[in-house]
């Protein structure tokens, strides 16, 4: 097979993003990893992003900009970044955050220690007992997630893909706000996971992302949670799976009362249909 002359892709897609485009595109071409391509997909933007793109695309031969006819929407859009990639590894940064300068050279080094890995997180809480990077078998990363820290719960910031793994699995399903979540559980269920430390990444919170109204996808997270710890190909047992629901059925007990507690009925009306549905599941 031969190797790529670009070893990672970094894939930046945006829309409507001019307040802040310029800055995510600066600190990746700052990185002191150098071997990589930048690929920039607007998606059909109606400010002035694509335009400030273009401008460093004069500037850096490494850079390389495209525009969809129509708007295609989040996911979509990561996916159609991905097929234009050449890489070995894809790496999103997204037109609104910032990967620090050595960000990329971190993330990219930690794969190449783990060749049977297909995938990467960073931004985890430091383990007292190893240090970052190291690798998790399926098995291992679904019980880091579901019985530890948790894992699962990313954005595609703080992810690397190997391209390959990534293209076996046909990308990010297209749904809003939890494709996300959907790939850590499918893509963690068929490859290894590299572990990596926080102060890689910065996301930025700011009133103009669908995430700061994103309540209303927990119900949809859970099901997806549900969807792979019930397919046949789970790596937990279903010992651990039983002990999993039981978890979960306490926890969103707590959540209700709080909420209730609060006179936050909407958000006890999620954690109620969480609760239901988790109720339903025979093991």
């Amino acid at each position: 097979m031969e190797k790529p002359d670009v070893l990672v892709s970094v894939l930046l897609t945006t829309y409507n993003r001019e307040d802040y485009v310029a800055q995510a595109i600066e600190s990746i071409l700052v990185s002191t990893y150098t071997n990589f391509e930048l690929i920039i997909v607007d998606d059909n933007s109606s400010d002035n992003t694509l335009s400030i793109a273009k401008k460093y695309q004069a500037q850096d031969e490494r850079m390389k900009v495209y525009v969809n006819d129509k708007n295609l929407g989040d996911y979509p859009n990561r996916n159609k970044a991905a097929s234009l990639a050449k890489g070995k590894y894809l790496k999103y940064v997204d037109s609104d955050d910032y990967i620090y300068p050595n960000g990329l050279e971190i993330m990219v080094r930690s794969m190449e220690q783990f060749p049977e890995a297909g995938f990467g997180l960073c931004s985890l809480k430091p383990d007292p007992e190893r240090p970052f990077p190291y690798m998790l078998y399926p098995k291992e990363a679904y019980e880091y997630h579901f019985f530890g820290p948790g894992l699962f719960h990313k954005g595609p910031l703080t992810a690397i893909f190997l391209k390959s793994a990534f293209d076996k699995l046909g990308g990010f399903k297209e749904e809003r706000m939890i494709s996300d979540t959907d790939m850590w559980h499918r893509i963690g269920m068929r490859y290894p996971v590299v572990l990596m430390p926080d102060g890689i990444v910065w996301q930025r919170i700011h009133g103009k992302q669908e995430l700061a109204d994103a309540h209303h996808y927990i119900f949809e997270e859970a099901k997806i949670k549900w969807k792979y710890l019930l397919d046949p190909e789970c790596p937990l047992v279903n010992k651990q799976i039983r002990q999993i629901r039981n978890m979960r059925i306490k926890r969103y007990g707590r959540f209700i009362f709080s909420s209730l507690t609060r006179f936050n009925l909407k958000q006890m009306g999620i954690y109620l249909q969480c609760l239901f549905y988790t109720l339903k599941i025979k093991i």
